[in-house]
């Protein structure tokens, strides 16, 4: 017989917390918990495993939808494996423009802090550069385009 555990013991033995597993039984990515007789969720080997894929999916990247997709995907192993695949080469390229722009933000930083000798907040060069929204110095394309689309 397999052991059961209650909610509070798969938190702990996930890092999840329960409003969130209750929240995943929920929307139906995790099958329904078995009760006890008085009423509380019992689960099993097969949800803790699950938590793990969603857990593993989500640190990296993966949006809702996706996981959606690939918890579908899971429960069809007999199914073609394309899906996955885009999906994932879809997060790598999300993640390689996230790294653009943090590469864009970390210059930008890099330039407002070289240009700062110290002083006094008047004439800081950090400060007059994050004032300075539209001065278009940052390598970010969104940026100047964030600030027109505000006026």
């Amino acid at each position: 017989m397999t052991r059961m555990m209650s909610i509070g013991e798969v938190a702990r033995a996930t890092g999840v917390k329960p409003t969130t597993i209750r929240w995943y039984e929920q929307e139906g990515w995790l099958p329904p918990a078995a009760r006890t007789e008085g009423g509380h969720r019992a689960y099993g080997e097969a949800h803790l495993r699950r938590l793990g894929f969603i857990c593993h999916a989500r640190e990296l990247g993966f949006e809702s939808a996706a996981i959606r997709a690939l918890l579908d995907l899971a429960s069809h192993p007999e199914a073609d494996c394309g899906q996955a695949h885009d999906l994932a080469t879809a997060q790598i390229q999300d993640i390689d423009a996230r790294l653009r722009r943090l590469t864009a933000l970390r210059a930008e930083l890099e330039r407002m802090a070289t240009g700062c000798d110290g002083g006094v907040v008047g004439e800081c060069r950090i400060i007059e550069t994050l004032a300075d929204f539209g001065h278009g110095h940052c390598d970010d394309p969104q940026h100047g385009a964030r600030a027109s689309s505000r006026a």
